[in-house]
């Protein structure tokens, strides 16, 4: 990754020279707001494929609306910087990129100037056969009232910091948040799915989690199309999650990563199942284009196109 150049408002710099005034409120408050963006590799094309990179930017303007400020880039100067990052660094690898709009002034309360950069890196996934030891945090999701979670900013993952370090600390892999109400909202950083008797469930929007778009994606096509499942959205309450047969984490960082068990209660047979294997290699299918079906989610790094 050291090798990756980053664009910064502009211009493709080392690492090194992508540098943030310390007394800017980005640095300071946490001023910011990001997406997470994958890219994956298809050698029989000799393409990178950027998944789903318009809805990724709808919501990045989504959250630079909640938090007051904006960033003087198009969606189309938006398309090529990914492009310009991929190519730039000759990318023929599946990779992981953040990008951050923030605010560039001191100040709680600034909104000027601001800037943006992409940084590309790679991103280790559960390898087949493996997977999470979970458990319910002690830690309650923030709620739309506070730091809403739909509004995906930098000071949001606090949160997710701290259940993080907490369920390592406790002999865990990761958390599974809570809501104000007690039931269950998402990981850190992903949003959760189970498989409970023989159907597969996860939270609705309403319960103080990330309007993912890789769960849209799972929701809208890959479990009703290709699994031929239909994905039933609900409250879930704690002790279900004992009683799932299978469970998962999924979003552009996680993909598709397998849970084997919640507070020490095994699921299913301790190991990963049949469903979340299906899915997860249906997914892969689908955002590398070995699966052609929603070309328009996939956005071709070194062909050109008319956005």
């Amino acid at each position: 990754m050291a090798d990756f150049k980053i664009w910064m408002n502009g211009r493709l710099v080392p690492q090194e020279q992508a540098v943030l005034p310390v007394n800017s409120a980005a640095v300071f408050y946490a001023t910011n707001v990001f997406e997470g963006l994958r890219a994956y590799w298809n050698e029989r094309d000799g393409e990178m494929y950027g998944f789903r990179l318009a809805d990724h930017l709808t919501r990045l303007r989504e959250s630079m609306k909640m938090m007051r400020f904006t960033v003087p880039y198009s969606d189309d100067d938006l398309f090529e910087a990914v492009r310009t990052v991929l190519s730039g660094n000759e990318v023929r690898e599946d990779v992981h990129m953040h990008l951050v709009a923030y605010v560039a002034a001191p100040g709680l309360d600034a909104t000027t100037p601001t800037g943006l950069y992409i940084n590309p890196r790679k991103r280790p996934r559960v390898m087949e056969g493996n997977g999470l030891k979970c458990c319910v945090s002690s830690w309650t999701r923030t709620s739309d009232n506070a730091i809403p979670i739909r509004l995906k900013s930098g000071s949001n993952y606090q949160n997710g910091r701290l259940a993080t370090l907490q369920a390592r600390a406790d002999g865990y892999d990761q958390p599974i948040f809570l809501n104000r109400h007690g039931q269950v909202a998402e990981g850190s950083g992903a949003t959760f799915f189970m498989v409970r008797k023989g159907r597969i469930v996860t939270p609705t929007t309403s319960s103080d989690i990330l309007e993912s778009i890789t769960r849209t994606t799972l929701i809208e096509y890959v479990c009703p199309e290709v699994l031929g499942m239909d994905v039933v959205e609900r409250s879930i309450d704690r002790t279900e999650l004992y009683v799932a047969e299978e469970a998962f984490f999924c979003g552009s960082g996680y993909e598709v990563t397998p849970i084997l068990s919640i507070d020490r209660f095994p699921l299913g047979k301790g190991e990963v199942g049949p469903v979340t294997k299906r899915i997860s290699s249906a997914y892969l299918d689908l955002v590398r284009g070995v699966d052609r079906k929603h070309p328009e989610w996939r956005t071709p790094t070194y062909k050109k196109v008319t956005l």
